[in-house]
């Protein structure tokens, strides 16, 4: 009992000290005075308080589109809806955070009761989910693409789908297997397990698709940095010509699909099928994603686009270039 109240006390405490900072504008030397202790205490008190919860900071960054860089991408590729955020010379996280809060807006216009969503795994893709306010919209939000591996929980496919359906209440439907096997025979075995078939099946009746677009360079490959695939593996897909991907579907910077080999050996939705999504949400921004942002329009993999004013800017240029 004089444990809990001396917790009890202190945190009594740490809330004062908090609300005369944050609240009433007080400088800490003045807090210090008032309560009787050194301005350091008072420092150091600030910063228990962020730390065990008490104090919550919470920043609203106003998103600011780029009208023009949205009409120039959605004339030149001929999209459903683009968005394009302004983000200045905004650090990768914080970037990351911006693109995904235009990503739930987005994603916002699409989902209705009713509707089956279809998650493939990406930074990006989760921080639009990240970002996507609860509500209640009863839906199917089904798994695209198997598992990346036990490292990447917080963006897989699992985690994604999970979060997703929390968010609105839906029903989630899991593919429980790895992206990747090394084996087709383990590939078509898992295909014929029932779970999992019912899951593929469930894929194919999406209607808005949320994909993250993948690149082929090591440092920004999924597959590579998850050891899913070694070097030599990556190194070959670079070799012939692809540039990134979509729910494990390799294509070049023309947009076409190739690596139908590397395709046999995934637990992910088929190129053809994928097509067939109505919507199909492509979130991805940073200077490592333009080529394969540039690849996976003209291949028509995604029609709709969430990126950054930097990388539209680089996507556009290398659409004239190349």
């Amino acid at each position: 009992m004089q444990d809990q109240k001396y917790t009890t006390d202190r945190a009594s405490l740490l809330a004062e000290v908090a609300e005369l900072y944050y609240l009433e504008g007080k400088d800490q030397a003045e807090i210090a005075a008032a309560i009787g202790v050194t301005r350091s205490m008072i420092s150091r008190m600030l910063k228990e308080a962020r730390a065990s919860g008490i104090v919550e900071i919470r920043i609203r960054r106003q998103l600011e589109s780029d009208p023009a860089l949205e009409k120039q991408l959605q004339e030149r590729f001929g999209l459903l809806n683009v968005s394009v955020t302004r983000v200045g010379a905004a650090l990768s996280s914080s970037l990351i955070k911006l693109v995904g809060a235009s990503g739930a807006q987005v994603l916002a216009e699409y989902l209705t009761p009713g509707t089956t969503i279809g998650i493939a795994w990406g930074i990006f893709t989760s921080a639009t989910i990240d970002a996507f306010a609860d509500r209640h919209i009863p839906a199917r939000v089904v798994q695209l693409a198997g598992a990346l591996g036990a490292s990447y929980v917080e963006y897989d496919g699992y985690g994604l789908v999970l979060r997703l359906a929390q968010k609105i209440g839906g029903e989630p439907y899991f593919l429980n297997a790895p992206c990747y096997c090394p084996s087709q025979e383990t590939v078509q075995s898992l295909l014929e397990t029932p779970a999992i078939n019912e899951t593929i099946e469930i894929g194919k009746q999406t209607q808005v698709a949320l994909l993250g677009i993948g690149s082929t360079e090591r440092q920004y490959s999924s597959f590579y940095r998850s050891g899913y695939i070694p070097t030599t593996e990556i190194d070959q897909l670079h070799g012939l010509g692809a540039v990134g991907n979509v729910c494990g579907i390799h294509f070049n910077l023309r947009g076409e699909s190739i690596c139908d080999e590397f395709s046999q050996h995934l637990l992910a939705i088929r190129p053809e099928d994928l097509l067939k999504v109505p919507v199909r949400i492509g979130v991805a921004g940073g200077s490592g994603k333009a080529i394969p942002i540039l690849g996976a329009l003209r291949g028509r993999l995604i029609n709709v686009l969430v990126t950054d004013a930097i990388t539209a800017n680089k996507v556009l240029k290398l659409a004239g270039d190349a």
